[in-house]
């Protein structure tokens, strides 16, 4: 490594990353691609009511939007990934597969209150697909996502390899559901995986705490936002972007911003 780069490990508490060739691949930005996850209207949109509210991501769309700029200006892909259901709810809630709904619909109603909304969720055709973070035009999208993974039934795992990534940073939400289940499918698949925390979200602070234990103990390693920045900036010799040199999460350069236009 260029710079130093501390990891969280599963019981939460942070340690410095070894200066070991692996890690030294983990962080190429030449071989790097964000991947953010269902970062869309149904999840995050300003409505009082959506169809599968995660206000915690909701708070972190800004810190979305200052990463992958960051990630924009030092040459490291990013690549929206929706879960997009066709119209009409034949890809899960009126399939005629012999279980009909995904497992998490018939789970969810066991703890959380009840939604008439979430039949819709991400039909085509709504504006519950509209994403919510800034878009550009050097961005890639994967709009085949039909269940948790991002990686399911959809055709990532080849744009990754047509991009030559050998490394993902998934970003989005939530941290225990998709990000998660993306998370085991690229390490499954021999992807080198990051998952900032600074930008991910659970249904939970507890489930999101218990999901960055999995992921770290198990998938890839558990690094915040601005970290990741300044080693991709060091490997290209440019330098850091705006907000970003001195923070330790993603949500201080949000911050510095706002502050600085004030």
């Amino acid at each position: 490594m260029l710079t130093q780069m501390n990891c969280r490990l599963p019981d939460g508490s942070w340690k410095e990353l070894p200066a070991e060739e692996v890690f030294d691949l983990w962080l190429d930005p030449e071989h790097t691609a964000v991947v953010s996850i269902d970062m869309h209207r149904g999840h995050v949109g300003p409505e009082p009511e959506l169809p599968c509210p995660a206000p915690r991501a909701r708070d972190r769309i800004a810190a979305h939007n200052v990463f992958h700029s960051a990630a924009r200006e030092l040459q490291v892909p990013v690549i929206h990934v929706q879960h997009w259901q066709r119209h009409g709810g034949i890809d899960d809630l009126n399939s005629k597969a012999h279980n009909r709904r995904a497992n998490w619909r018939v789970l969810y109603p066991l703890f959380l209150p009840e939604n008439q909304l979430t039949d819709e969720l991400n039909w085509e055709g709504t504006k519950w697909l509209d994403l919510m973070v800034e878009e550009d035009p050097r961005d890639y999208y994967i709009r085949s996502k039909k269940r948790l993974s991002a990686f399911y039934p959809t055709d990532l795992e080849f744009l990754l390899r047509q991009l030559d990534v050998h490394n993902v940073v998934l970003d989005g939400t939530l941290t225990d559901c998709c990000v998660l289940n993306s998370a085991f499918d690229a390490a499954n698949r021999d992807f080198r995986v990051i998952v900032p925390p600074d930008l991910t979200a659970g249904l939970s602070e507890e489930s999101e705490e218990q999901a960055l234990a999995v992921i770290a103990r198990h998938l890839g390693l558990v690094l915040n936002a601005p970290a990741v920045v300044r080693e991709w900036a060091a490997r290209r010799e440019a330098p850091v972007p705006a907000g970003f040199a001195e923070a330790e999460t993603a949500g201080e350069v949000v911050a510095a911003t706002r502050a600085a236009t004030v």
